[in-house]
């Protein structure tokens, strides 16, 4: 699904972004090479993000 319209960003290609880099999503966003247009998926990315981020982080405790 894509998270972002603009700039064609998947689900995906976020998640694995936001697990390699730390920021918010417009930090998420530039080490995809990409910047926010509109601004409007910012929210949706940033939940994604954070769940990403707690996902792993709960896998490593687990190990």
């Amino acid at each position: 699904m894509y998270i972002c319209i603009c700039n064609a960003i998947r689900e995906t290609d976020l998640r694995t972004a936001a697990l390699g880099h730390g920021g918010d999503a417009e930090a998420t966003y530039a080490t995809l090479g990409k910047r926010p247009n509109c601004g409007q998926c910012l929210g949706k990315a940033g939940e994604i993000i954070d769940q990403e981020r707690a996902l792993a982080s709960c896998e490593n405790v687990a190990v």
